[in-house]
This record gives structure tokens, sequence and C-alpha cells, in this order.
């Protein structure tokens, strides 16, 4: 069964909010990481085609002069297809980057065979004691190391690395030896006030 510390993390930087609405990526980041170590990143911006609004700009620090010598959105999306085969993902509010990694992909017939776990739907579950559940909130909130860059998607995506294995970490703390990518899929999707219970189960 696969497991918990060997996925891909994932984030995308975007135009916008949704790719229904004609919204594109501009960036992506992402860290490989095999039994908790990161083996291999992926960064690069890409051009969606059209120029991104002010809001955007200084929101994520990414320019139309970046951009515009960046590659196409295919060109970039072909690449991290490889790079992600086989690989289970995770990303901080995954729906969101789940929408734009298949709207990218589709328009390339590409696809991938991995799942999604969602590290900001397992950390409502196991840090319920954190004033938000934003990435930064998080990252302070567990005194995990940061250069303090947020909203840029490789720093993004090596932060919500640090989170998930802290998770992980945490959970193998409460006698949960080896955590699988299955078991914090479940934690995802469990209710709030039945996690201890889940887990009392899980060390069984």
């Amino acid at each position: 069964m696969p497991q918990a510390n060997s996925v891909v993390v994932l984030d995308f930087e975007t135009t916008g909010l949704s790719p229904n609405q004609g919204d594109r990526a501009i960036e992506i980041g992402a860290v490989k990481l095999v039994n908790g170590e990161v083996v291999d990143t992926f960064q690069q911006l890409m051009n969606p085609g059209f120029r991104v609004n002010s809001f955007i700009e200084s929101y994520t620090g990414i320019t139309n002069d970046m951009l515009r010598t960046a590659p196409s959105c295919d060109e970039v999306m072909a690449s991290f297809s490889e790079f992600i085969a086989g690989e289970n993902l995770i990303a901080h509010n995954a729906s969101f980057d789940k929408r734009f990694l298949d709207a990218e992909l589709e328009r390339i017939n590409c696809g991938y065979s991995g799942e999604f776990a969602c590290s900001l739907l397992v950390a409502r579950r196991l840090i319920q004691g954190a004033p938000s559940h934003k990435l930064g909130e998080l990252v302070r909130y567990k005194n995990i190391d940061n250069d303090g860059v947020f909203h840029r998607a490789l720093a993004d995506a090596q932060m919500t690395a640090k989170l998930w294995l802290q998770m992980v970490e945490d959970l193998e703390k409460l006698g949960i030896a080896k955590p699988s990518f299955q078991f914090m899929q479940t934690v995802s999707k469990t209710a709030k006030g039945k996690v201890d219970l889940l887990l009392a189960r899980s060390r069984a």
C-alpha cells in the first residue's frame, strides 16, 4: 500500500479561481518525496496566452514581463505530466489545484494515474487547535522552518510538503506506524469529532 510520505506535493499559481471561467495556470511548483525525503523538484512559469491583471501580479509577484518569455502552458504541462506519472498527489486546498491540473492536462490530452489528498482537510482534523488552517498560519503554528515566501508555487509546495511530513510524523508519535496514503485520505474525510476514535482504532 502506498506510503503517505512518498508523494508529489504540488501548487499552482493561476490567473484566477476557475478554469471554467477561462482562468489558466501561470506557475507550477512541485516537490517529489520518497520515504519522507525530497528527491526532486519541479518549478516553471508558463505563459497563459493573455495578460494577467494587476491584482494577480501583486498577489503572486509574477509579472506580465516574466510571463512574456515563459514557455506555453501546454509545453510545461507536458513535462509536468511526466514528473507526476504514477505518483499520488498532495496539495493544500487540493480541490483548487486538482481543477487546474485536470483542465490544463485535458487541453493536451494527458492524464495521471495517482490520487489526490488534501493537506488542508487533513490539518483541519489533526491540528484542530490552529487559529486558521491557511498554509502560512499552520506553518507558524507548527513552528515549521520557512523563509517567509508565500504565493509562489515552489515555495508553497515546499511548505506544504513540510507540513504534510509533520502531520505524518505526528501520527507516528500517536502510534500509527507508517501511515498509508489511503489512511490520510480517510482522515481528511472523517468528521472532526470522530478523528480520535479513528486513531484509536488504527492503533489497535
